[in-house]
């Protein structure tokens, strides 16, 4: 899988990610710090990324464009460390494979995950105990 962590989330995670085997860029490493929202989307489905943001605009504007990809993991804790960030994709990537690879708007906060299959039609679907689905 190819990922594009969204500036929100810390630079060096990118590089922590990589040193595990993953192809992860930050978007500062590939864009201006201030490139709209539709363009990063744009990108990432150019280049098959999957998104991880702090941004509700992401899944906001799949759902506007009846997109199918790319998929979008919105990570609904402020103040996470490089290492947080690591963990926290490690585990989601690993146990959510297939459906990032098939296009989904995944979002999490806690141990809680909520995705809804691409494209959104009508509203995302409530969060989930992952752990208890597993």
């Amino acid at each position: 899988m190819k990922v594009l962590l969204d500036e929100g989330l810390p630079r060096r995670a990118a590089a922590l990610l990589r040193d595990r085997g993953l192809d992860v860029v930050h978007l500062t490493e590939v864009a201006e710090p201030s490139t709209a929202d539709p363009v990063i989307l744009e990108w990432a489905r150019a280049n098959g990324r999957i998104i991880v943001t702090l941004d509700a605009d992401f899944h906001s504007l799949l759902a506007v464009e009846g997109s199918t990809a790319p998929s979008v993991i919105r990570i609904r804790r402020e103040g996470l460390s490089a290492e947080d960030v690591r963990d926290l994709l490690l585990h989601l990537l690993h146990d959510h494979e297939a459906a990032l690879l098939s296009g989904v708007a995944l979002s999490v906060r806690a141990h809680l995950v909520g995705m809804h299959k691409l494209p959104l039609i009508g509203t995302l679907s409530e969060p989930h105990d992952s752990e208890s689905d597993e």
